[in-house]
């Protein structure tokens, strides 16, 4: 890490330095590296008309055909209000098609379009680069070893909620 003198103010440390490297705080860490590949997601996803909770939402929407908006709030993070901006711009824009529920007709069932379906395939390459570069330095039991421990983190750490 770098040294400030005396007369001058800290130098705040580089990602990978001092508590932002391996010695840091846990919490901290995956704070970190989720804000950072949140921005490389952004950058990645530049040009494609979607940003990264869009396509996280339209990843989800494509996943799970018939999902409702209060089950999209539950697996992307995002909130109720968050979900209804988004699912209505997608619609608005032909992604995806909204259906009411068979016995609950206030329930809204929403699956991808075709173009909707097309508009993922062009994210999901760049995506799949960015995540290519996140798992670059691991080897593949390492990385099963990551995916099993954020799986079961957010087991774990889910049945708070």
């Amino acid at each position: 890490m770098r040294k400030a003198s005396a007369a001058t103010l800290p130098v705040l440390p580089r990602p990978g330095e001092g508590k932002r490297g391996p010695e840091g705080y846990l919490g901290y860490l995956l704070r970190q590296a989720s804000v950072t590949f949140r921005g490389a997601m952004d950058r990645a996803l530049v040009g494609l008309d979607l940003t990264p909770p869009q396509f996280s939402v339209l990843t989800m929407i494509a996943s799970y055909p018939g999902v409702s908006g209060a089950e999209l709030a539950r697996l992307t993070f995002l909130t109720p209000q968050t979900i209804n901006v988004i699912v209505r711009n997608l619609a608005r824009d032909g992604a995806i098609e909204k259906a009411a529920h068979l016995t609950h007709g206030r329930i809204l069932r929403l699956s991808a379009t075709a173009k909707g379906q097309a508009i993922l395939k062009r994210c999901r390459a760049r995506v799949a680069e960015v995540e290519a570069e996140l798992v670059a330095p691991l080897a593949k039991d390492e990385e099963r070893v990551v995916r099993r421990w954020l799986s079961a983190v957010a087991e774990k750490f889910g049945e708070a909620r």
